[in-house]
């Protein structure tokens, strides 16, 4: 029999800094028991700083919470490891260096994880934007000698990652699967090539990549980039595990949820975030940010057999993506606008951010 816990949250997303926060500020409306946050990283990472970060406008601990101090000021025990298998019916979850995880609640901030191409034979290193740890120590490595470089995807973090990356390197292509910035406003997407034009990134849209062989990217059987290095930063795909383990999921893989955020299939399972599936709610930050509130109700209330809120998504979101040089694209109801301005206000919501989760 594994440790027990009453709560157990896996997972440092943005839901479960939300969570962490309200009950380190406001203990009286923490869960009573033994609870317990596991994450595979001592720090949660700020993914809004991430372009910031490498084109070096911001150093390391300035994207990054540490959980430790968080979770002491929240009376929550903070467990280093990697979830991989849940047992839903046994109440169990597991970790990767074999523990197993007894709880009467469980919480899932798990994220997901880039759609990668299926690849053969060596010469070309696939990185995977996340986990972020993970791709910023790569990077840091690969930035000791500079190489032509692919992102694959062309969503937000693509482009992001595009206009922070392409002044440091000989060459840099991006290709996405349809159109740049597919779902954004057209006006939107018109202002980011313009922009990754200026920086003179090869765009290849409507290339869906499916397969890397050798030092080769494939599209339908056809060569479209050759080289060492590649950026995963396509679309979210569900974790193998998560959409394996008996809660009831979507066509893609993600956990179902009711608008309690309580699994459809498990209620003693609440899942947020980019791992969760809810009508009307992209995998986005802002959503998630916008479930924590929630998320902590329900939390407490289940367990002291309360009436539950739901959570109604946002109607639409406020899209801000770094340029690279220190101003920002904006998207909002339909209208597109860029500039300096729009940076500095970016960094400042950023910033604040990390200050109320990062200085309890």
């Amino acid at each position: 029999m594994g440790e027990h816990f009453d709560l157990l949250l896996a997972g440092a997303g943005h839901a479960h800094l939300g969570v962490l926060r309200q009950w380190a500020v406001n203990p009286k409306t923490r869960p009573a028991g033994h609870i317990g946050l596991l994450s595979a990283d001592a720090h949660a990472w700020y993914s809004g700083m991430l372009p910031g970060l490498l084109r070096g406008r911001y150093a390391l601990e300035q994207c990054r919470i540490g959980l430790t101090e968080l979770c002491t000021a929240a009376g929550v025990e903070l467990l280093l490891g990697q979830a991989c298998g849940l047992e839903p019916a046994a109440q169990q979850l597991q970790v990767s260096d074999g523990r197993q995880l007894q709880y009467r609640y469980l919480s899932l901030n798990l994220g997901s994880q880039p759609l990668a191409p299926t690849q053969y034979g060596s010469g070309l290193e696939l990185l995977p934007v996340k986990p972020f740890s993970a791709f910023i120590a790569r990077w840091q490595r690969w930035q000791q000698q500079p190489q032509p470089l692919a992102i694959l995807g062309g969503g937000a973090a693509g482009v992001e990652l595009a206009l922070a990356l392409a002044p440091q390197l000989p060459a840099l292509s991006l290709l996405t699967a349809g159109n740049l910035l597919d779902g954004h406003p057209p006006a939107l997407r018109k202002r980011a090539l313009a922009y990754l034009g200026k920086a003179q990134v090869v765009v290849q849209e409507h290339c869906r990549v499916d397969e890397a062989q050798g030092q080769h990217l494939l599209s339908a059987a056809r060569v479209v980039w050759r080289g060492n290095r590649a950026v995963i930063a396509s679309g979210a795909s569900a974790l193998p595990w998560l959409q394996a383990c008996g809660l009831a999921c979507d066509n893609q893989g993600f956990v179902s949820i009711t608008a309690s955020l309580q699994s459809s299939s498990h209620p003693t399972v609440f899942a947020v975030g980019d791992c969760a599936s809810l009508a009307h709610t992209p995998h986005n930050g802002v959503y998630a940010v916008r479930q924590g509130p929630v998320l902590a109700h329900n939390l407490a209330a289940l367990s002291e057999q309360r009436a539950l809120r739901t959570y109604q998504p946002q109607r639409r979101a406020l899209a801000l993506l770094a340029t690279g040089d220190g101003g920002a694209l904006a998207s909002w109801a339909g209208l597109t606008f860029e500039g300096q301005l729009l940076g500095r206000w970016k960094d400042h919501l950023d910033q604040s951010f990390m200050r109320r989760h990062g200085n309890i």
